[in-house]
């Protein structure tokens, strides 16, 4: 049996400091500048190589994927963008995860919270509080076709967050 690995990666920090900025329009902050190429680092250590990374257009998560997409060598212009990961809960992002094609193996996901959060929650049982900013779950599937992803299913294999690279 084939295995499917997903990762879900928060965005890095953002700024909150423009009060005429939608929260669609938010940038990184410093912080989530440094952070970003730090967890992307990881992921290069990693040897991670998704085959298709899928980012919400909000710019704090679609900065993010690029930032990482650079450092881990995935093309910038075949990053996929979906309003979905942006506007839907955990449930959406679900649908989405099931209708990927099955010759990608493994898919990284760029969203927010509490979306990326519930998800992981629903998807294994090891439960985490928060996905940090710049965080990533690196979720296996023992399975040959995404459509069978589902709740319970997966097995989390490692999360990593900025905090535990700086000790």
């Amino acid at each position: 049996m084939q295995m499917k690995t997903l990762y879900l990666v928060r965005h890095a920090k953002s700024s909150w400091d423009n009060a005429r900025m939608t929260d669609f329009e938010r940038p990184l902050n410093e912080i989530g500048i440094q952070s970003a190429p730090i967890m992307a680092r990881l992921l290069k250590e990693k040897k991670v190589c998704p085959d298709l990374v899928i980012a919400s257009p909000a710019n704090r998560a679609i900065t993010t994927a690029r930032i990482f997409c650079d450092i881990i060598d995935y093309p910038e212009e075949r990053i996929e963008t979906r309003m979905e990961i942006y506007q839907g809960g955990a449930e959406n992002l679900l649908h989405l995860i099931r209708k990927i094609p099955d010759n990608h193996t493994t898919a990284m996901i760029f969203g927010h919270n509490p979306t990326l959060t519930d998800l992981s929650n629903a998807l294994v049982k090891e439960q985490i509080d928060n996905l940090a900013t710049a965080g990533i779950v690196r979720i296996d599937f023992d399975t040959n076709s995404w459509k069978e992803t589902a709740a319970g299913e997966g097995k989390r294999v490692w999360y990593e967050t900025p905090k535990k690279q700086k000790t």
